[in-house]
């Protein structure tokens, strides 16, 4: 029984080595997101921190505009970095973990 315990707790600290691996890769891994027209793009890492804004120079001509502008693509892109790594944090969760009954449906 002891050893069992121990080779789960062996098993979970795998996994969770395995998690943070993956958090570090996730910050190299970059979402474009793009409003309809064009004229507003954003890049976001999978861990959801912006990295860049580019707009065009008619953008700075309606202050309320460009608000609106950066409000719509910023959340579109963080929407779709949020799903990437909660997806992939979760696969590799659901992997490290040991077979527990009960415990795989926390990770659907």
């Amino acid at each position: 029984m002891f050893g069992d315990m121990m080779g789960m707790m062996g098993k979970l600290k795998e996994a969770q080595e395995k998690v943070e691996a993956t958090k570090k890769r996730l910050d190299t891994v970059y979402l474009q997101e793009e409003s309809s027209d064009g004229l507003l793009s954003v890049s976001i890492s999978a861990n959801r921190v912006i990295k860049e804004i580019k707009l065009d120079e008619s953008l700075l001509q309606d202050k309320e505009q460009l608000e609106d502008y950066l409000i719509l693509t910023l959340n579109t892109a963080i929407e779709k970095a949020t799903k990437v790594n909660e997806t992939e944090l979760a696969a590799v969760a659901k992997e490290g973990m040991p077979n527990i009954p009960g415990m795989d449906s926390l990770f659907k």
